[in-house]
């Protein structure tokens, strides 16, 4: 059709259904042509059923990739033309165990000739069509369980939003918004403490008089995540990540990232050889994103946080 030519790839789930519908209205026809009283819709559930003695409908359910209202449904329609029944010896009624009748099974014998004319006609369309479609949904659906489009849509945004932060150094006239992201983010989750204070409302005393740095994400003139990368030791072999977050209507854009990155990136040039830091197990994101930073979790550390329940480690020698 030509709107699926003008749209693009952007609709090539319209396409599919299109087809699909296709398909279906043109399987109903044959079925009549071949005297088989079955709908098409029935005929996964129905093959199962063929194909194994009896089966649950959860399993029926994850088998053929339907929900369980869905499969009901279809149970509930070929139980009221005769072609299943539900298997009552089964130990636990809940299970809903089915099978099909003796006019089902004399259905599915009926059904061959109609199998074995469709598998002709789809091998004559394989044969004369420049891409096999049939291994080809094998691939995409393949391609699709190891990750979604929505996943995979979820990526490609994620990086072109981050395209627009700029990560830059501390100056004085973010000095407020370093310590109103960080406030906001653990006032969510916790409670200020005293350490958190003495970082916040002092970071040119507390963090880079001492050696430390202070990154800031910028979206346009924004300051929108902060992240700072403190001294821990005289020889500068050590240093801490700490004070990372990231404003609410900025989240999704890789911002988290983008700071880690360049707090490692500077930690390197400083001749460290590893980065430490401290977190919470509630803060599963956060804890996802260090992980995919290279840290990993250690003990012994003393921390002067009540809520630091984690501590991790990325080792850069």
């Amino acid at each position: 059709m030509e709107i699926y030519r003008k749209a693009g790839k952007v609709a090539i789930g319209s396409r599919l259904r299109a087809m699909a519908q296709t398909i279906t209205t043109e399987a109903t026809e044959i079925y009549a042509l071949f005297d088989v009283d079955l709908a098409p819709k029935w005929f996964p559930v129905f093959y199962m059923l063929a194909s194994h003695p009896e089966k649950t409908i959860t399993e029926l359910a994850t088998e053929i990739g339907h929900s369980q209202p869905s499969v009901t449904k279809i149970i509930k329609e070929m139980t009221a033309a005769g072609l299943v029944k539900k298997n009552l010896k089964a130990t636990d009624k809940r299970r809903n165990v089915v099978a099909l009748t003796p006019k089902g099974r004399a259905l599915h014998h009926q059904l061959q000739a109609q199998i074995t004319a469709v598998d002709e006609a789809l091998d004559d369309i394989i044969l004369h069509a420049t891409h096999n479609l049939w291994e080809a949904l094998a691939e995409w659906e393949y391609l699709l369980e190891q990750k979604s489009l929505l996943h995979r849509v979820r990526e490609i945004k994620k990086r072109r939003d981050s395209q627009n932060i700029q990560i830059v150094r501390y100056e004085p006239t973010y000095k407020a918004a370093f310590k109103a992201l960080n406030e906001a983010w653990i006032s969510t989750y916790f409670t200020m403490e005293e350490a958190d204070y003495k970082a916040l409302d002092h970071p040119e005393r507390n963090i880079l008089d001492k050696g430390g740095r202070i990154f800031v994400a910028l979206d346009g003139p924004e300051p929108v995540g902060v992240c700072a990368l403190l001294k821990m030791n005289e020889s500068g072999t050590s240093y801490e990540l700490a004070k990372m977050a990231v404003a609410p209507s900025a989240r999704g854009k890789n911002i988290g990232w983008l700071l880690g990155q360049a707090c490692i990136g500077e930690a390197k040039a400083l001749g460290a050889e590893k980065i430490y830091l401290e977190s919470n197990t509630v803060l599963k994101p956060a804890i996802n994103l260090y992980t995919k930073l290279g840290f990993q979790k250690v003990t012994g550390h003393p921390s002067p946080y009540h809520r630091c329940n984690i501590q991790m480690e990325l080792n850069l020698a």
